[in-house]
């Protein structure tokens, strides 16, 4: 049995934990399917490539608004595909290469399982191998979750792992989740030229959003797709490009496509972490402390596979904690989860950070709400944006920011200045009065929303 010092299982996040200063060590990463993981391959990356594309669609599509006279005349979806793809592709395989080319590394391409506390055996192609290691970190992500009736069904469908790559747009497809996967993908095949119908078992798209954002947003998309909300997927039938949806209604919805987008799930249960003896979650997540370091000794474990927060940047940030503190076990530093920023790209964007209202009622926090439109700034009205907002949760007295939330263009920017007060202490007052706020500039719809909680 081949021993390493160091063996990182996935080349997602887990891949950005080995720089130069583990070269004097014999180091082992081990990937069964894409370096890069999922945000290079079939999440972050391509989708916002074409997520931007939507919006020029969109963008060419409304120019009657101001007064311009365009025509889309269409979406070229395989063209679009091949530039996205052609680039995160090559990305992919000088990653690969890199490592490969490394004296110090060795690449096992295949699946990992453990066979004892620090001991794996490799499932290649060539044949499986047995390794035992000084160290371990755990990073194999996850993947999308497939319902029950839909997974025995026997018939196609796409997730988000495989649906960006299809040679063609689907003339009807039906989007099955509503969460930010969903709502991001139903965007970009929606200018795409599909027809879209989205089927969600909560009464509004976006439900983890702030309650304001996700009732805006679903009554802003009611007009571009056909919503079945509070309905479940019970049966699927018919054949290759002609699906049957049945609703736990009765309804039903016929389609070319189905794409299932309901969640994602942790891989934790193709590692055999039983025979380890490594702790999980109830929902299978490997149980970290706050340092990574999970319920064995020497294993260590980031991203998807443990995180609450299951995000690239979180990711790399536990990536970042992960190479510290297998360089120095006696001066250990830890991961912050605590004001995590997420954006969903959609048209128009949403962004957020912090405690949502209805976090602040469940936990019984005495707060003040400023909201701020688009429309009340002047660059929103040159962008024409009845719809925009952002809105701000501070603390009475102390000013203390407890969450953010916007929806609006560059949404995913805008909320930085928010991110920085949160996370540094600075109050909602020396926010909106110290620094200058740039005039006229969407910016201006952060300060308007910090001044309206009247502080």
């Amino acid at each position: 049995m081949r021993h390493h010092d160091l063996v990182v299982i996935g080349a997602g996040s887990g891949n950005a934990v080995i720089d130069d200063s583990f070269a004097d060590l014999d180091v082992a990463i081990v990937e069964e399917r894409w370096f890069g993981g999922t945000c290079l391959n079939a999440g972050c990356v391509p989708s916002k490539m074409l997520a931007h594309t939507a919006h020029v669609a969109r963008t060419v599509r409304e120019a009657g608004t101001f007064d311009v006279d365009a025509e889309l005349r269409a979406v070229r979806w395989r063209e679009a595909r091949d530039r996205v793809f052609g680039r995160l592709d090559a990305e992919r395989d000088r990653g690969r290469r890199g490592r490969m080319d490394e004296d110090w590394v060795t690449v096992y391409e295949g699946r990992a399982r453990f066979t004892g506390p620090r001991t794996l055996r490799i499932d290649r192609a060539e044949g499986a191998v047995d390794v035992s290691a000084g160290q371990i970190v755990v990073a194999a992500g996850s993947r999308p979750l497939v319902p029950g009736p839909v997974a025995g069904a026997g018939l196609p469908y796409e997730t988000s792992d495989t649906v960006m790559r299809i040679d063609a747009p689907p003339r009807r497809l039906a989007v099955l989740g509503g969460g930010y996967i969903a709502a991001e993908l139903a965007e970009v095949f929606a200018a795409a030229g599909s027809s879209v119908v989205i089927v969600e078992k909560e009464e509004r798209l976006l439900g983890p959003q702030d309650e304001t954002v996700a009732e805006r947003f679903t009554e802003l998309v009611r007009s571009r797709y056909d919503l079945r909300l509070g309905r479940e997927v019970t049966a699927v039938s018919g054949r290759p490009g002609e699906l049957l949806l049945t609703l736990d209604d009765g309804s039903t919805i016929e389609a070319d496509m189905l794409l299932v987008a309901v969640g994602r799930v942790p891989n934790s249960d193709r590692l055999h972490l039983e025979a380890a003896g490594i702790a999980t979650h109830d929902d299978g997540r490997v149980l970290v402390d706050a340092h990574q370091r999970t319920t064995v000794e020497g294993v260590f474990a980031l991203g998807d596979i443990c995180s609450p927060v299951p995000l690239k940047h979180v990711a790399n940030r536990e990536a970042e904690v992960v190479a510290h503190n297998l360089r120095n076990p006696d001066h250990l530093i830890a991961a912050d989860h605590d004001l995590v920023p997420a954006a969903v790209f959609t048209e128009p964007q949403i962004a957020s950070v912090g405690a949502t209202e209805q976090d602040c009622r469940d936990r019984g926090l005495d707060y003040r709400v400023g909201t701020a439109g688009y429309g009340d700034i002047a660059y929103g009205w040159a962008m024409e944006d009845t719809t925009g907002f952002c809105k701000v949760l501070a603390e009475p007295g102390t000013g203390r920011i407890l969450g953010a939330h916007l929806m609006g263009a560059q949404a995913s920017v805008l909320i930085q200045p928010l991110v920085l007060a949160a996370t540094l202490g600075i109050d909602a007052v020396t926010l909106a009065k110290s620094p200058y706020w740039i005039h006229p500039a969407l910016t201006e719809v952060v300060e308007n929303a910090l001044l309206d909680l009247g502080m």
